[in-house]
């Protein structure tokens, strides 16, 4: 077993083609002995977003603080905490903050090569 405060893990910033204001924590991974997923946690600034993308692994999302969007192909779908989203592989998506506040979401994941 593995504890620890999540503000005592590093968080870095979202440094990829797209993406403006955002920061990850990785909670949980293979590092902490976690042999199947991923658990990290994204903090979004007011105007910012992740970038609209897709990969061929699932996330499973849950939002914590703030508000925005989840957008897919079928149109933006309007988020706040407790609202829970799922992508599934090979969809395109981003979550975005329309919000005042920071954007705060748990998102897991399988781990893949």
């Amino acid at each position: 077993m593995w504890t620890a405060d999540y503000r005592e893990i590093e968080q870095t910033r979202v440094e990829v083609e797209g993406a403006v204001g955002v920061r990850i924590r990785w909670l949980i991974d293979e590092s902490r002995g976690a042999p199947n997923f991923a658990l990290r946690e994204f903090e979004v600034d007011p105007g910012g977003h992740t970038p609209y993308h897709s990969h061929p692994w699932e996330h499973e999302v849950f939002i914590l603080a703030g508000r925005g969007a989840s957008v897919d192909a079928a149109g933006r779908h309007p988020v706040g905490p407790g609202s829970v989203v799922y992508v599934a592989p090979g969809e395109e998506h981003n979550f975005i903050n329309d919000g005042d506040e920071i954007l705060r979401f748990l998102c897991i994941i399988p781990h893949h090569d």
